[in-house]
């Protein structure tokens, strides 16, 4: 369990670290560009598509952050429906099925950057490789998969949600 400990804390940090390298990188081409159109009347025209790939990576290791957090968004209206006897072996399902699905998700991914790359595929503005940055797409599914994976083998690992408050009422429990 110190080792499933020890990896989510290293995938959380990663993926904070990159989201925030990513966020960085965002923030410095939009001020590149608007300090461009200033100065010279002209913006600069890489920068919309860098921004959007910036933030795609921000948006995609977002999953991540969320996940580990405890803080993704999820339905609560059937949470009083089966006897709270279950919520143990219920909880393990949940995180294993979503891992699974993570897991199903990163192989199709896969897939898809691989027939990508095999075709050479370039991006019409930059006319840089699209694989690469499209690659994180089933890496972020797999840590995904192993995150959630590890959530139902050790349910004690899971993210606690906030505590309820008057602005969060709903907020109790595990997620």
């Amino acid at each position: 369990m110190r080792t499933a400990e020890r990896l989510l804390k290293i995938l959380s940090g990663l993926e904070r670290l990159g989201a925030f390298l990513a966020f960085l990188v965002l923030i410095g081409v939009v001020f590149l560009d608007v300090a461009s159109r200033e100065v010279t009347g002209t913006g600069l025209h890489w920068a919309m598509q860098v921004g959007v790939y910036a933030n795609l990576v921000v948006v995609l290791l977002g999953i991540g952050i969320t996940s580990a957090a405890g803080a993704h968004l999820r339905p609560r209206f059937a949470d009083g429906w089966l006897p709270r006897a279950w919520d143990g072996v219920l909880g393990r399902l949940q995180e294993g099925v979503t891992g699974l699905f993570f897991a199903a998700f990163a192989i199709v991914g896969a897939l898809v950057v691989a027939e990508t790359r095999e075709l050479g595929e370039r991006a019409p503005v930059l006319g840089n490789l699209v694989w690469p940055l499209q690659a994180l797409i089933p890496a972020v599914s797999a840590a995904g998969a192993v995150r959630h994976l590890i959530y139902s083998a050790w349910p004690a690992l899971r993210p606690r949600q906030p505590a309820a408050s008057p602005a969060n009422p709903e907020a109790s429990g595990p997620s």
